[in-house]
């Protein structure tokens, strides 16, 4: 549902049914379920990528930057040039905490290590723009980059396309998207939606289920990366040793990767 009154109304309908819990998926649903969690205090909601705070609304992000700092050091291990680059979508806070993790990864690699960034658009359209996508990843291209990590929603698929046309390699995000263009994506930064998911419907099950806020990272298999038949052939046992190192350094707090949602700021 992509229209902001209809999203309202499916939870609303949800809420009338009595569905317990309903769960809410994405940053665009917070508004109507503000609203509806509002109108129905014996609703229990989970939310899943945004923060409501209503005491009966379970918000739960994901630390991409996490994940992303893992695919950025795939990156840079496979970047021949020295030049890697992100394409992302709406330009909002979430995408910049990508963005930043994925450039932190790529200089833990390669301290010299050059990330060409660029957003596609500052309006909800930049969600859903192949061509512009496609056409930002070439001119990355043409600067230098052999590695581009796509953060955009749909337009990320004229980002892959592009890849695949000009011989580059490409990231997926969210989902594994390796199976869109095998043999040029490199990996995909996957956010385990179900994870989530699951951990909700198992604790209302349990009676355990809680309003509040928590965040799936490394630790707790919120986020990760995809390795599959379909890039198996890209990643040597050296680049996956490192990022193997590497998230178990990031789950024992011994590297930090920063939060640009924490203070919206980038040192990477």
């Amino acid at each position: 549902v992509t229209n902001a009154s209809q999203r309202e109304q499916a939870i609303r309908r949800f809420a009338q049914r009595g569905a317990n819990p309903i769960i809410s998926v994405g940053f665009a649903q917070a508004a109507a379920v503000d609203k509806v969690a509002g109108e129905f205090p014996d609703a229990r909601i989970t939310l899943i990528d945004m923060v409501v705070d209503k005491p009966n609304v379970q918000s739960v992000v994901f630390n991409e930057h996490e994940g992303s700092f893992l695919v950025g050091m795939l990156a840079a291990m496979k970047s021949e040039t020295g030049t890697v680059s992100f394409v992302g979508g709406m330009d909002i806070p979430l995408i910049r905490k990508f963005e930043c993790g994925y450039a932190q990864g790529a200089q833990y690699v390669n301290k010299d290590i050059n990330v060409i960034r660029n957003m596609t658009g500052s309006t909800p359209s930049a969600w859903n723009d192949p061509a512009k996508g496609a056409e930002l990843a070439v001119s990355q291209f043409d600067r230098g980059s052999d590695v581009v990590y796509a953060a955009a929603g749909g337009t990320g698929v004229g980002v892959y396309q592009a890849a695949a046309d000009s011989g580059k390699y490409a990231i997926g995000v969210d989902s594994n998207q390796n199976y869109l263009q095998p043999g040029t994506m490199l990996t995909s930064m996957v956010k385990r939606v179900d994870v989530a998911a699951y951990n909700s419907l198992k604790a209302m099950q349990d009676g355990t289920w809680q309003a509040g806020f928590q965040a799936l990272g490394l630790a707790q298999g919120g986020v990760d990366w995809a390795l599959d038949e379909h890039n198996e052939a890209l990643i040597t046992a050296e680049m996956k040793s490192a990022v193997d190192a590497a998230k178990k350094a990031i789950i024992a707090g011994e590297i930090k990767v920063h939060d640009y949602m924490s203070d919206n700021s980038c040192p990477a």
